[in-house]
């Protein structure tokens, strides 16, 4: 029995890993370079107590809590867009994907506002320790974003497909996993550079 039929009605085998090998390889990797990136901030609030707790109160906890939100609501976005492909498969599907998107735009608006914000008041990477590393590490998050953007892209175009087979779903499944990666990658951060 296959595990995926040809036509949109797409079956899934209990037990089996979503997307291709390769892409929990790449998420592996990305999270041991992210430890290694939140171990040094973990660092930095020990060695600069007093700095990084006086840097984190001038960040506007709102924004990383919008933030927040807006990964946390793409990344249900993602997930209903994934099952309904799954599941129940339709031209209509492709919405939950565009609704992702739209929260991943909002985040980089969201971001670019709090970094023009902190530069125009004179915050930058030179300022200290603690907003060299949130510049640098909030920016390659920023990347990841929006390389998660252009996968979602991917993805959506992908269910408009007027069927969806083995491959098809794999696709579907591994930019689904690279855009919880970005969603789980920006908890950490936050919880590091706005909470502790």
């Amino acid at each position: 029995m296959p595990e995926f039929s040809t036509t949109r009605e797409v079956k899934t085998a209990k037990g089996r890993v979503p997307g291709e090998v390769g892409i929990w390889l790449f998420v592996a990797g990305d999270l041991v370079v992210f430890a290694v990136f939140f171990i040094v901030i973990a660092l930095g609030h020990v060695d600069q107590a007093e700095v990084f707790a006086r840097s984190r109160a001038s960040l506007d906890m709102w924004v990383g809590v919008l933030n927040t939100l807006l990964l946390l609501t793409g990344s249900w976005f993602v997930a209903v867009g994934v099952e309904k492909c799954r599941t129940n498969p339709s031209s209509g599907v492709s919405r939950y994907f565009t609704l992702a998107i739209l929260c991943g735009l909002g985040f980089v608006a969201n971001k670019s506002f709090e970094w023009g914000g902190k530069i125009s008041s004179g915050i930058n990477p030179a300022t200290n320790d603690f907003f060299m590393l949130f510049f640098i590490f909030t920016g390659i998050h920023l990347l990841h974003v929006l390389v998660g953007i252009v996968v979602v892209l991917l993805i959506r175009n992908t269910s408009r497909r007027p069927a969806l087979g083995k491959r098809e779903m794999q696709t579907i499944e591994s930019g689904a996993t690279f855009w919880h990666l970005v969603d789980l990658l920006w908890i950490a951060l936050f919880a590091l550079l706005y909470l502790l």
